[in-house]
């Protein structure tokens, strides 16, 4: 649906649908939501292809097939990110933490507290907890073996409506393990935001079982997209890469 941008003082728009028997009206609060939505998504869409190209720009996202990565998950993979890296690089770190908000503001409209999941999401997550003015938590990957033997660190209270920060998301699981954490811990937790994912279905329907709304910055369909255009990898890699993430459990053994 495209909505016209021309503004007047009738109280009714109609819309301009490509369905010639469209017979839409809206009004012109709803006229303002949907060209603001429509805006957002611009916007958003603009930043994953800025995000992408940046995190290959500054060796963030690194291509190997002769000698795969291996996730803590145990997959071998050819591409392996570490948004850790953006943090030294100025316009990157706020590009990011400023997309980040952006997907808070339009999705999590109440959240209340930004919680980080370590080690990757905790800078990023302070970050975005800081300009957004709210309280910070991070979640460890396990229990302190001493002290207090916190699992979630920070002033979390019962019922307090949470947004996770994820720097990249790929099999779920130590995503999973954070929002079960918070949980435990009496957060009511919004949903997750991640600079990445990489689009595996298995994540999608653990995070959905888990009843975890996610929303991400950037896209391994977009990462793969601009590292073909720049000349990171070739159309041949590409091709590799495509039947790795069809079987990325198997692919290499």
């Amino acid at each position: 649906m495209i909505l016209s941008q021309t503004t007047t003082k009738l109280k009714k728009i109609s819309c301009v649908c490509p369905n010639p028997f469209c017979t839409c009206i809206f009004s012109k609060k709803d006229f303002i939501s949907n060209f603001a939505f429509l805006k957002f998504k611009e916007m958003k869409e603009e930043n994953s292809y800025k995000i992408a190209s940046n995190l290959l720009k500054i060796g963030s996202v690194k291509f190997n097939f002769e000698e795969p990565f291996t996730w803590a998950s145990g997959i071998k993979s050819p591409v392996y990110c570490d948004n850790r890296l953006s943090l030294s690089h100025v316009y990157v770190r706020d590009l990011i933490r400023d997309t980040y908000i952006q997907v808070i503001q339009k999705n999590f409209t109440d959240v209340e507290v930004i919680a980080g999941v370590a080690t990757g999401a905790i800078a990023q997550g302070a970050l975005v907890a800081d300009k957004l003015g709210l309280p910070f938590v991070y979640v460890r990957n396990e229990a302190k073996k001493h002290g207090f033997k916190k699992s979630v660190e920070g002033v979390l209270k019962e019922g307090q409506r949470t947004v996770i920060i994820e720097d990249h998301v790929s099999t779920g699981g130590s995503s999973i393990k954070a929002l079960e954490e918070l949980r435990n811990e009496g957060a009511n937790v919004l949903g997750m935001v991640a600079i990445l994912s990489y689009d595996f279905p298995e994540t999608a329907e653990a995070l959905h079982k888990n009843s975890c709304e996610i929303y991400t910055l950037s896209e391994f369909s977009i990462i793969k997209e601009i590292a073909i255009k720049e000349g990171y990898i070739t159309e041949e890699r590409a091709s590799e890469l495509n039947k790795w993430h069809e079987n990325p459990r198997e692919y290499f053994r």
